[in-house]
């Protein structure tokens, strides 16, 4: 098929809204009569935002013969060609092509969407999708900040909607045996669960203001975010580097990890004390968010240490004959450990080092294959990955980014800056020669980040008013996350 001409691209918008109100806000779901697709129906679906991740919740859906791609939304009409050809391509009809997804939500034909927007953007688009009557799949992040997530819960649970978050690893075979294998305690006691993202990252360099390219809804696009001026750095994929869109590597691809680690630890609520410290280490330029961080997790009884490296760095062996791993967890237990090297897979080894049981198996199918069953059969417990799974998980990556974001300096020669803390000490210690590794100076300042005395319950941080202030944030009207969903 050809691409869209600039008629067909005007014509699209047209017909999709045709007869639809603006309003900026939208009504709720009880109030709209609603198709609903039945355990043997097709349900129809709309993929949010297409560049990149979204295409990748396109080919799940288009693999589905159950499933209709009826809508694409991006604010950026330079992408979406890629996405409508596939969708003809598979189905041999053009989307429903929308620019605003408030227009999209006025459409009651449909019955669910995907998230896969930025991160900004994950909890309210997900929270307004609830509230005109749509199921969502929100990619992970579930949310920018802890506030908000919790309110998609909320909304998930008011409206009976179902709401799954992508970290896709809860759907996978090999990893649910790893974590029946862990749970069932014959590794004994978990002491700490470690994750890893040692992930290269080079400068995104300095980029001047510019004027967004033609054809993008800057505005839109900025959404509940402060606004800013554009520049390329505040764009594709680099604004996982802006505070105001994202969130570090630790909420990027370490929301996976931290996902595992709290899985693993059995954890359904926040810990009672969260601290980090790190830097933006080896250059200068444009990113605001450490490409070196250390987050502790204290749960009392058990604890999480995550490690974000993006300068190169060797992998983390837990035993010699150990490949050693990059990205992944290991959960160090008082009768051995497990490692688990990749989303789908697990090894178990025996307090010497013995391998003791693999586990693997499993791909993205079966995670966006449960979001519709779950979807058709009306049944949002049997979701692998629920809402509260990816609100408190990604509020595990948020509470860190606030200790270190209200941290002061202090030289890289500090000795123990997590106090008495033995396994968070050592693992700032290898964090330390792997930076002078790399020809960093240990005169050069970290940012240290206060122990946040955090209550699991409220949700609330006690006695940091600079911490407290960065739960939430302030949303720029009308892109307002409301305090009653």
């Amino acid at each position: 098929m050809s691409l869209f001409t600039r008629r067909e691209f005007i014509e699209s918008v047209s017909k999709t809204a045709a007869a639809m109100a603006a309003a900026s806000a939208l009504p709720a779901a009880s109030a709209m009569p609603l198709h609903r697709a039945g355990a043997n129906e097709r349900l129809r679906i709309a993929t949010i935002g297409v560049r990149g991740r979204g295409l990748d919740h396109l080919n799940q859906w288009l693999k589905m013969a159950d499933v209709e791609v009826a809508a694409i939304c991006d604010i950026d009409e330079n992408v979406i060609h890629g996405a409508v050809d596939k969708i003809e391509k598979a189905s041999g009809r053009k989307p429903a092509f929308f620019k605003d997804l408030r227009k999209l939500f006025e459409d009651k034909t449909i019955d669910a969407v995907s998230v896969a927007t930025c991160n900004h953007w994950h909890t309210l688009a997900g929270l307004w999708a609830i509230q005109a009557g749509k199921h969502a799949y929100v990619e992970k992040p579930m949310s920018h900040n802890v506030w908000e997530g919790r309110k998609l819960v909320e909304a998930a649970r008011k409206y009976g909607k179902v709401v799954t978050v992508g970290t896709q690893c809860r759907s996978m075979k090999g990893m649910r045996e790893a974590m029946e294998y862990l749970h069932s305690g014959k590794l004994g006691k978990v002491k700490v669960a470690r994750a890893f993202c040692y992930k290269k990252r080079g400068s995104i360099g300095i980029e001047p203001e510019t004027q967004p390219p033609k054809g993008v809804d800057y505005d839109l696009w900025l959404g509940p975010a402060p606004e800013r001026p554009f520049t390329k750095n505040r764009w594709h994929y680099q604004w996982h580097w802006m505070w105001d869109t994202g969130n570090g590597d630790l909420g990027n691809q370490g929301v996976h990890q931290m996902d595992i680690a709290r899985w693993g630890i059995n954890k359904q609520e926040l810990p009672r004390s969260t601290s980090s410290l790190g830097g933006r280490f080896g250059y200068k330029d444009d990113g605001e968010t450490p490409n070196t961080q250390i987050v502790v997790s204290d749960y009392g009884d058990t604890q999480i240490i995550f490690e974000v490296r993006g300068l190169p760095c060797d992998k983390y062996k837990v035993v010699e004959k150990d490949a050693g791993l990059l990205i992944g967890d290991v959960f160090e237990c008082t009768e051995g450990a497990l490692v688990i090297p990749s989303y789908s897979s697990g090894i178990a080894y025996g307090p010497k080092g013995e391998l003791l049981q693999k586990f693997g198996g499993g791909n993205d199918d079966a995670h966006f294959r449960n979001f519709i069953d779950a979807v058709k059969n009306n049944k949002p417990e049997s979701l692998n990955a629920t809402a509260l799974d990816g609100h408190l998980s990604a509020a595990l990556c948020h509470l860190g980014n606030i200790s270190y974001r209200v941290g002061a300096p202090k030289p890289l020669s500090t000795e123990n800056p997590f106090g008495g803390n033995g396994p968070a000490n050592e693992t700032y210690r290898r964090m330390r020669d792997h930076l002078k590794a790399e020809n960093i100076s240990l005169d050069t300042p970290m940012t240290v980040g206060p122990a946040l005395s955090v209550d699991p319950k409220a949700e609330t941080i006690a006695d940091n008013a600079a911490a407290s202030k960065l739960l939430t944030r302030e949303y720029r009207k009308p892109f307002v996350v409301p305090e009653t969903p």
